[in-house]
């Protein structure tokens, strides 16, 4: 391991404890907190809008360029019954107002889990009725490895009886590939992903060579089972292993963070392949940023250059 990549992974350690550490949550909460002021500019690249009215004018600009869209309102791990709810109406709120099919995705944490599983079946519920009316689905998000069980648990139990529903599965778990016949067996959408939560060697892989194989044999295998899968990475020389190997002509689609990597997504575009563009929007955006950061550490040199020149992030432009 060199050094430079030793000191990116230990950038990207320190990223995901300032994000789980419960001083820096606070800190950020008030509206003219300090860190909000700070972080503004750099916000702005990932996160794609601050209201409902501008979410849904971005995800009017992305699908005229030809991309799909998936939507998530920033945010996560919420207890108070409340905020729950207004997380629930917002969705219901989006869905009938954007003109397009778009695809969401949030913690089941944000619509109840942590109060009950109950409570995030009935409210996850809710939503996918809307968004069944609109011709829209839900790809359920996954958290820390202490959730996956009550996080598949509920998917299972809507799987049964929601067409509109998937699931993100992480390959960095080692878990998951006893997981995948099950996940597969429901016919469900999966988005994979590497993992961003920071978790202990016996639970989960880190970041390198054997992460990148474990994630493409995963996904041979959830094509095999012919799953409608989306490659969620921003890894490029990942994608290009996929592409060498005939993966991507088997994936339904490619998906990327707004923000991350826009023009990798764009070149794969301009290939013939069904690209997605993942939205987030709102205020809290705190933790979103610094996983954005945490994910590719040498993205924080953009984000210092975003600070000293907020206007040179134009939404859309790299796309």
């Amino acid at each position: 391991m060199t050094q430079s990549t030793a000191d990116f992974e230990g950038a990207g350690r320190s990223l995901r404890a300032f994000a789980a550490n419960p001083a820096l949550r606070t800190a950020f909460g008030p509206p003219d907190s300090s860190l909000r002021t700070l972080f503004g500019p750099a916000a702005r690249r990932f996160v794609a809008a601050a209201t409902e009215d501008e979410v849904v004018d971005r995800i009017a600009t992305l699908t005229g360029k030809g991309y799909r869209v998936s939507v998530e309102a920033v945010g996560e791990e919420i207890t108070d019954p409340a905020e729950i709810e207004a997380v629930v109406t917002g969705y219901v709120s989006l869905l009938r107002r954007v003109p397009v099919p778009v695809q969401l995705g949030f913690d089941l944490s944000a619509v109840g889990l942590l109060r009950s599983a109950g409570q995030a079946l009935d409210n996850t519920t809710r939503i996918l009725e809307v968004a069944a009316e609109h011709d829209s689905a839900v790809v359920i998000s996954m958290e820390r490895a202490e959730f996956v069980d009550d996080i598949l648990g509920v998917f299972g139990k809507l799987a049964g009886h929601h067409g509109n529903v998937g699931v993100t599965v992480q390959a960095h778990l080692h878990r998951t590939a006893d997981d995948l016949p099950a996940i597969a067996a429901t016919g469900a959408k999966v988005r994979l992903v590497k993992g961003v939560y920071a978790e202990p060697a016996d639970v989960a892989l880190p970041r390198g060579p054997e992460l990148d194989a474990r994630y493409l044999d995963l996904a041979a295998r959830f094509a095999d089972a012919g799953t409608r899968l989306a490659l969620a990475t921003h890894d490029a020389a990942l994608l290009d292993r996929a592409r060498t190997g005939g993966l991507l002509g088997r994936v339904d689609e490619i998906e990327m963070l707004h923000g991350v990597q826009p023009e990798l997504l764009r070149a794969h575009r301009e290939g013939g392949l069904a690209c997605r563009v993942y939205l987030t929007y709102g205020d809290n955006w705190w933790l979103h940023l610094l996983h954005r950061i945490a994910e590719h550490p040498p993205t924080v040199i953009t984000a210092l250059a975003d600070l000293a020149d907020p206007d040179r992030v134009v939404f859309g432009a790299q796309y």
